[in-house]
């Protein structure tokens, strides 16, 4: 394992201080786990949005484009 040495402001370095203390892990263990969430949370992102993941099946199915427009698709909603 590489080790990596980096500046933090007193007040983070304060919260790490005392967030180890309270779940008893190492200050390491914390980054670590905060960098792979980071990680994590960005390569989620990076998949798109659902209109990304769906552009495929856009147009595919036939009907009013705007179901708003027309109160009467609206007459049976909710019964």
């Amino acid at each position: 394992m590489k080790t990596l040495t980096l500046k933090l402001p007193d007040i983070l370095e304060s919260r790490l201080n005392t967030f180890a203390r309270k779940r008893e892990l190492s200050r390491s263990e914390i980054v670590r786990h905060a960098l792979t969430d980071f990680f994590s949370r960005e390569e989620m992102s990076e998949s798109g949005s659902f209109l990304d993941c769906s552009r495929d099946l856009v147009g595919s199915i036939e009907g009013p484009s705007d179901l708003s427009t027309n109160k009467s698709h609206f007459e049976t909603y909710g019964k």
